[in-house]
């Protein structure tokens, strides 16, 4: 009996001493979140006297500037860093924080690896509207040591002066940039189809030092890139590597979504893709495909059979081919549309435009993006946009890059098996989705 009494008051005083907890960790397989289109109505970042020219300018520009993402960042020229473009073009997501959690409004980016959020003390943050991170604050937060498997994986890091603190450097294309403690705390998502879903032990950046074009609707960026750090890397065993996406346009008044696990299946007219790493690239951030040619009508354009030679990112708004397959593609897509002339956008940041007026609805050419083991047919909301009084073409040039961007992916679901490294495609209503 003593011995039972000793047992009972060491097991009352060890579950004393546990923090409180604000969440449940949840055993789940699968769950969903809700994706925000950046400029749509759901948005906090939605401008009301914005007009559509206005908005799709933007979308260039952005495309433009997210290239660097993908290029060799001048801090380290052996590894390529990570470029946000703060201020839009992508879709939002929304996640918690520590214990109990603190909500983050932040950028879904499959082009990325880090987790990253404004912290308590600032350095230097920019102005945010919700309230920022207090780490001091959440019973299950800790600091990451410099020797750490993850500290090790940061492609630029180093160690604090007075302690053992893994410090992170991310520098953007863009020159904004974020600095802090690599750490570890409690994420939890609210599911849209199950109770709040809580991963302890999760890895993020605490950023302290933060400038640039960041805007205070906005806290950070959660990356579901292919690389080590990734929330995808990080849940990988409880959700079965795989996650897929229904992207909606800025226009609709309902969210997108985003699956995780046994949600993400998808289902219909489904066909397969290899994610295939370019032979030139050391990086197992992006998701790289093969594209063997874009067919438009009886006219097919064969392209290069390199592996790997043209990237699909969520965070870049139009579809961006080098500049001499885009040029067959353009002059193909001049011959199928029975218009005489063309007109120029008048901001220059589209290469292929029409009078609106010319036509009642936007040019009905199916454009056909022939990957190996996929052709995906692309229909008008994938490859034309609207500015004021002109409709234009939703594909751009570059030197020497190919993006498959986030236009050409609306209504389509999208999913990524990294289990078996293929991302596959089905048309879809993404209302229902």
């Amino acid at each position: 009996m003593v011995a039972m009494d000793y047992f009972l008051g060491l097991m009352i005083l060890i579950f004393s001493h546990q923090p409180m907890s604000y969440v449940v960790e949840a055993k789940i397989s699968g769950f969903s979140l809700e994706l925000i289109h950046h400029d749509s109505q759901l948005s906090p970042f939605y401008n009301h006297s914005a007009t559509p020219g206005e908005l799709s300018s933007y979308d260039a520009l952005r495309s433009i500037a997210r290239i660097n993402h993908f290029r060799p960042s001048s801090v380290d020229g052996e590894k390529i860093e990570s470029l946000t473009i703060p201020n839009g073009g992508g879709y939002l997501m929304r996640i918690s924080i520590g214990n109990p959690p603190v909500e983050s409004l932040a950028t879904a980016d499959t082009g990325s690896d880090l987790v990253w959020i404004q912290c308590a003390p600032c350095d230097n943050c920019y102005p945010q509207d919700s309230p920022i991170f207090d780490p001091v604050k959440s019973s299950t937060y800790m600091d990451l040591p410099c020797d750490s498997s993850p500290c090790q994986a940061l492609p630029l890091s180093q160690c604090g002066n007075t302690n053992n603190e893994c410090q992170y450097r991310y520098d953007y294309g863009d020159r904004s940039y974020t600095v802090g403690v690599l750490s570890t705390d409690t994420f939890t998502f609210d599911s849209t189809n199950a109770q709040a879903t809580a991963f302890p032990n999760s890895v993020f950046g605490c950023g302290h030092d933060n400038a640039g074009t960041f805007t205070s609707r906005g806290s950070g960026l959660v990356g579901l890139g292919g690389g080590p750090l990734s929330l995808i890397s990080q849940l990988s065993a409880e959700i079965e590597q795989k996650f897929s996406y229904c992207l909606l346009p800025r226009t609709a008044n309902s969210a997108s979504k985003l699956k995780f696990g046994k949600d993400a299946i998808i289902s219909g007219e489904v066909v397969s893709t290899p994610i295939s790493q370019p032979r030139d690239s050391s990086s197992n951030t992006f998701y790289s495909l093969t594209l063997q040619a874009v067919s438009i009508g009886s006219n097919r354009i064969p392209y290069s059979q390199r592996e790997g030679n043209i990237i699909i990112d969520s965070g870049t708004t139009l579809t961006i081919l080098e500049s001499n397959f885009y040029n067959e593609l353009e002059a193909a897509v001049k011959e199928s549309i029975s218009l005489s002339s063309t007109v120029q956008d008048p901001r220059g940041n589209y290469r292929l435009c029409y009078d609106s007026t010319s036509f009642s609805t936007a040019p009905e050419t199916p454009i056909i993006f022939q990957f190996t083991g996929a052709d995906i047919t692309l229909k008008t909301i994938n490859t034309f946009v609207v500015l004021d009084g002109i409709t234009c073409l939703a594909i751009i040039p570059s030197n020497g890059l190919n993006i498959f961007g986030n236009v050409a992916q609306i209504n389509f679901q999208v999913g990524y098996d990294l289990a078996k490294k293929q991302v596959s495609f089905a048309p879809a209503d993404c209302t229902q989705y």
